[in-house]
């Protein structure tokens, strides 16, 4: 065991569990427990926002696949970082302006009926999951290759941490972890990109020419095309990443924090500079991994590279940064299953339990209580199914969950926000057809079935070639809202489009 990294993973978590503890004592209403009370700044909300969104697959997932693939590792990082321009311009504010704690707010802002809220509600818990999954993979690894803990212990003992997190300080405790990890974050990538820019002279076409000769690849590893040889394959992946977020669950939420519209423009801008100048310097990351750790030692370490950024601190800096790297990948993760956990108790206790199953009459008492216990559900099912995916590269495991999020979501928000004729019976059948296509695609590609044993979860012949759904799932789920409404008779749900159009614009 790592001594020094023991003591560093030690003081993450005693710093997080402090944070919870006084969030603890600020955490009684329901407003305190799904928004924080909407106290947040621009800045803190920016930052938070970043924490949420550099999670496992950003830092491990993209410094692996950059180090492992080239070029193909980079799509990650330009395809999340545009995403925002669809967060800021289409999303941010009409979320915050007809919403209250959840998204299904929003879309009940328009359309009064039960179901439709119940629907929303089954997709954010079945993206948070499926995101979650992606995170608890990451944390299995880093924390087997660093204390020799078992994959299963390590993956039981984050699970645990993120429920304290959650069920004891709500989102004010999810969100100044957030916050913190953050910062940490930025500040190790920063240290280690600056040390593999000093390795090649401060010259990028220095860093670039000797890349050539870095790796098993060659040249061909500057070039597309050594991980996505499918070009529709390619624009699946980038479809999912760059639409995906504006349906992202736990990143929609972080709009409540905040007191008004305005402010939720102001968060986003600051996210996207933050986020935008730490997926820059992925490609120190992997650049840095591919030419000072190498091929071999970071394939021992993790089949899919998911530990080539802690490996690279310890080629860089040693045992010291390498701890460190690792105790800040590890706060990463604790930050974001946080704010997956929140997302998706969030909707069970709001949307299904107060307004589905008390019919809005749950007290703000019953509403936390029902939280908590929520909490751990999820937790449970999320430990359970990420035992069956440790061998996937975490980046690949979030755009899967990106590519859920556009298919079930965005159409919806989308069509209530700017369509008049959209309706109920729209609304649910567009995010029906969306989240079960996108999950009937993974579950015949070569993600879950592969003709060689250990390739993938099942031994067998893929149905499809495809490995992201996003270019068949997206078009279905908007194409299915709108025949959904127009076969539909029902068309008092245009009645009210004019107010929600000027609410969503104003929040009049």
């Amino acid at each position: 065991m790592n001594t020094v990294a023991f003591s560093l993973f030690l003081a993450i978590v005693l710093l997080t569990l402090v944070i919870t503890y006084f969030a603890s004592k600020r955490t009684k209403t329901t407003s305190d427990f799904y928004t924080a009370d909407s106290s947040l700044t621009g800045f803190q909300n920016g930052l938070a926002i970043a924490g949420d969104y550099m999670s496992a697959a950003s830092f491990l997932g993209i410094a692996g696949m950059v180090a492992l693939s080239g070029f193909d590792g980079f799509f990650y990082s330009i395809g999340f970082l545009v995403a925002y321009l669809v967060v800021l311009y289409l999303v941010a504010e009409p979320l915050r302006n007809l919403g209250k704690y959840t998204m299904a707010d929003m879309i009940a802002a328009r359309f009064k009926e039960k179901k439709v809220r119940g629907v929303v509600a089954l997709n954010t818990i079945t993206i948070s999951i499926f995101y979650m999954i992606a995170q608890l993979v990451g944390a299995g690894a880093l924390i087997k290759l660093l204390l020799g803990i078992d994959y299963v212990y390590s993956v039981l003992i984050v699970g645990t941490l993120m429920t304290v997190y959650v069920v004891f300080g709500g989102m004010t405790a999810t969100s100044w972890v957030q916050i913190a990890k953050a910062v940490l974050l930025m500040a190790g990538t920063f240290i280690i990109s600056v040390i593999v820019f000093a390795k090649f002279d401060f010259s990028v076409f220095k860093m670039f020419n000797e890349m050539k000769a870095a790796t098993p690849l060659g040249e061909s590893f500057l070039n597309p095309g050594n991980k996505f040889k499918n070009p529709l394959d390619t624009i699946s992946l980038n479809l999912a990443l760059v639409l995906g977020t504006a349906g992202l669950p736990h990143i929609l939420i972080r709009f409540f924090t905040v007191k008004d519209a305005i402010t939720a423009r102001k968060s986003v801008i600051y996210a996207t500079w933050i986020i935008g100048i730490f997926y820059v310097m992925t490609v120190f990351l992997g650049f840095g991994a591919a030419k000072f750790v190498g091929y071999e030692k970071i394939i021992t370490a993790n089949a899919a590279g998911n530990m080539a950024a802690p490996l690279l601190a310890e080629a860089l800096g040693g045992e010291f940064l390498f701890a460190f790297i690792s105790a800040v990948a590890f706060a990463t993760i604790l930050a974001v299953v946080a704010g997956l956990v929140l997302s998706a108790a969030s909707a069970f206790a709001h949307d299904f339990y107060a307004h589905i199953l008390k019919k809005g009459t749950a007290t703000e008492k019953q509403q936390v209580k029902v939280a908590r216990f929520a909490s751990i559900g999820v937790a449970v099912l999320s430990i359970l199914l990420a035992l069956f995916a440790q061998k996937m590269n975490v980046a690949f495991l979030v755009s899967l969950a990106f590519a859920v999020a556009a298919s079930a979501n965005l159409p919806v928000i989308l069509l209530t926000i700017f369509w008049k004729k959209f309706n109920t019976a729209g609304a649910i059948t567009g995010m029906v057809v969306g989240l079960g296509s996108a999950l009937l695609m993974v579950a015949i590609s070569p993600n879950i079935w592969s003709p060689e044993a250990g390739a993938a979860i099942l031994v067998g012949e893929p149905l499809v070639t495809l490995t992201n759904p996003g270019i068949v799932s997206i078009p279905m789920g908007f194409l299915a809202a709108i025949i959904g409404t127009l076969l539909s008779t029902k068309r008092e749900d245009a009645k009210n489009f004019d107010e929600i159009l000027v609410k969503a614009n104003t929040g009049l």
